[in-house]
């Protein structure tokens, strides 16, 4: 309230008299000109350093020049995506119909063979358990009932 009645010529007055009052910012010491302060040197970030952070910068500058936004991609890569996505798609499809079309005949054959799967492994833990000379006993028999049918053909 105070200021503002005050002409624009005045404003400016009190702004000069104020030594830093409206600078935020303070002036470094060692532009003396003093010879014997080492100067500091401004760190190098190393992310703007890399090799591939200035080729993505060239690529984005050279992209923005042509008129390209950053979210457009080439036309191929496009297409692709595109395709991908609609694959995926017709294969939820097909399993959601394959799952609704099965009738209950065939679900109690997946269940039937199922239950015959689990009865298989069953019996191959049972022969693993099984004595070694039991194994080797069942075998001999095998090779020689293969045997005796091959010499009576």
């Amino acid at each position: 309230k105070h200021l503002s009645s005050l002409p624009a010529s005045m404003y400016t007055e009190i702004q000069r008299e104020r030594p830093d009052g409206g600078n935020i910012l303070t002036h470094p010491d060692y532009i003396d000109g003093n010879p014997d302060l080492i100067k500091p040197k401004k760190l190098l970030n190393p992310v703007k350093a890399s090799k591939s952070h200035q080729e993505l910068h060239r690529e984005l500058l050279m992209n923005h020049k042509r008129g390209l936004g950053v979210e457009s991609k080439p036309e191929l890569q496009r297409v692709l995506e595109h395709r991908r996505r609609d694959l995926l798609i017709k294969q939820k499809k097909e399993e959601e119909e394959a799952k609704k079309l099965q009738s209950p005949f065939e679900k109690e054959l997946l269940k039937r063979h199922q239950r015959l799967d689990q009865l298989e492994k069953e019996q191959e833990k049972q022969e693993d358990r099984a004595p070694e000379f039991i194994k080797v006993k069942e075998n001999l028999r095998r090779t020689s009932t293969v045997t005796g049918d091959e010499k009576a053909a």
